[in-house]
């Protein structure tokens, strides 16, 4: 996967730090959560990725800021210990397997330290014992042992599991993964794909958020906090972006239409 440095690449090094993908899956709370580490920490866009196994998509950046977003970038700050990806397409159906080797492929020729997956979970299909808590973590049973500061991960909150009352034949997304052992995650996009395809040698956890489609802002804070507790960041004062009050429901409704 191409990547394009929109900094001075000189100074920019992705070596040792961590790594943030949000997968496109239920209520889009991944992306929502990236947008607020975005805007309540003040990274800014450092590359773009080759976004070939997407579909297309591109409109104005965050805040009047020249040129135009794309479908796959990442932000951060030279020499910092993170870096996240905004995805903000889903990948063609015809492209997942491509997409996920190259962006593995990526990972690894950048030499990230360490991989954290977010995604969205469908909310009406969790266990009884699942309804104690939102936000569950998941760490490939291949996965290497995890560093700071991912390390982390399971005493902040608890492990996930497959919801036990599902009886669901071993065929379509359920099937996906079996032989690696991850786990069903009902509504969450590519993420059991991708966690069945990681490298042994590189360190991974997922965060996986129970949700339901509509107004997910409170959700996305929630998953975001607990983002900002796994990688150590500090006293974070959660800043919406502007372009959630501009449009993130779309354009209202002319009230002229309704009498």
């Amino acid at each position: 996967m191409e990547f394009i440095p929109t900094v001075d690449s000189e100074k920019l090094s992705f070596a040792s730090s961590t790594l943030v993908l949000p997968i496109v899956s239920t209520g889009n709370v991944a992306q929502l959560a990236v947008d607020l580490l975005i805007a309540s920490r003040g990274l800014r866009r450092v590359g773009i990725l080759d976004a070939q196994d997407l579909f297309s998509v591109t409109g104005a950046r965050e805040d009047g800021e020249t040129g135009v977003t794309t479908p796959l970038e990442i932000f951060g700050k030279e020499g910092g210990s993170f870096y996240v990806i905004q995805q903000r397409s889903p990948v063609l159906k015809a492209r997942k397997e491509h997409f996920i080797s190259s962006f593995l492929d990526f990972v690894q020729q950048q030499k990230f330290g360490s991989l954290l997956v977010l995604s969205g979970v469908d909310v009406s299909i969790r266990s009884d014992q699942q309804m104690q808590n939102p936000t569950y973590h998941y760490v490939p049973v291949k996965a290497p042992s995890l560093a700071a500061p991912l390390s982390s991960i399971s005493t902040i909150v608890p492990p996930y599991s497959a919801p036990t009352q599902l009886d669901l034949p071993a065929s379509g997304e359920h099937a996906q993964g079996q032989d690696s052992g991850v786990p069903f995650m009902p509504g969450s996009g590519l993420t059991r794909r991708l966690l069945s395809s990681l490298p042994p040698t590189l360190p991974a956890a997922a965060l996986l958020e129970f949700v339901l489609e509509g107004d997910n802002r409170a959700d996305a804070q929630m998953l975001a906090s607990v983002v900002a507790k796994v990688l150590g960041l500090e006293n974070v004062e959660w800043k919406e972006p502007s372009s959630w009050r501009q449009g993130l429901f779309g354009t209202p409704h002319d009230q002229t239409l309704f009498g």
